[in-house]
Formats: C-alpha cells, structure tokens, sequence
C-alpha cells in the first residue's frame, strides 16, 4: 500500500512489533500486518491474529477516547470549521440517529469486518464518533469487527478461500 516497504521499514524490530506496528497504520491495518506475519515472519495463523487484532483495537481505543477531548481542544480556532463541523455532526446525527438504534451497532460491527480499504478499525471509530455512539459500546463493536476481519484476512491469506 502506497509503496511503502512495511519489511524493511520495521526489520530491526521483533517479529510480533513489527506486524503491530504496521496494523496501527491507517488503510494498511491488520489487511497489510496478517500476511506479512505469515509470509514474511512466519508466524502462525493464530499469532498473526493476535498481534495484528490487538494493534488495531488498541488504536481503536485511542481514537474512541481522545477524538472528543483533541477536537473540543481544536474547537474554536478557526470559526469556519467550527460553523461546517457543527452543521454536518448535527445534520448527520439527526439524519440517522433512528437509524442507528436500529443497526448502528451491528451495521458498525460489519463495517469493520470488511476488509476492504477505508472499511477498518480507524473509519469505524471516526465513525462512532461522529455519530456520537456511546464510547464503550464503541470500542466493544469495533473489537468484534476487528475480529471478523483477522479470520477473514487470515484465510485469505491462508488460500482457504479467495475474494475472486
């Protein structure tokens, strides 16, 4: 992704480091980490899930928990972006409040679980936030999906099945 040489960048770092790191990489995420984990570090199935699902809830975690806090810092700097970001998150939020009770929090879950670029863990927290899903329920939606999306990564990987 984007030309970046994720082995060489991290080759001085221990094997379960290095496939974190890349996870904690937006766009990259556990979609780049798990089949270097198995290819390049030759890391079982299990281990490259486990390092690489960790990695991105834990960068779940912090977006979830310090979004809020960063923007009501920013908040108030520039009065243009501030009138633009209050009309989308009220418009948004009152656009597909109801329809977040309903899905909100399995549709997030299957959000994350696709492992598609821009459908990951970094999206999927940006996302609750901006519809201002409850913190915890966040990150508890976000970490299944992250889940889901290791297995699937994973097998992919593994040749069990393919996309196409």
């Amino acid at each position: 992704m984007f030309d970046i040489n994720y082995i060489e960048l991290f080759k001085n770092l221990p094997p379960e480091i290095a496939v974190m790191l890349i996870a904690f990489i937006p766009i990259a995420e556990l979609r780049v980490s798990i089949p270097i984990a198995l290819g390049v570090y030759k890391m079982s199935a299990a281990a490259a899930m486990f390092w690489s699902a960790l990695a991105d809830i834990i960068i779940s975690a912090v977006i979830i928990y310090s979004l809020g806090p960063i923007y009501k810092k920013l908040a108030g700097k520039l009065k243009i972006i501030d009138r633009f970001f209050a009309w989308l998150f009220k418009r948004t939020r009152k656009r597909f409040y109801r329809k977040y009770e309903v899905w909100g929090s399995i549709a997030l879950m299957l959000f994350v679980a696709i492992p598609l670029p821009v459908t990951g863990a970094w999206t999927g927290s940006l996302a609750s936030w901006l519809f201002g899903i409850p913190k915890s329920k966040s990150l508890f939606y976000i970490s299944l999906g992250v889940i889901m999306s290791a297995v699937i990564v994973t097998l992919i990987s593994l040749g069990v099945f393919s996309i196409f």
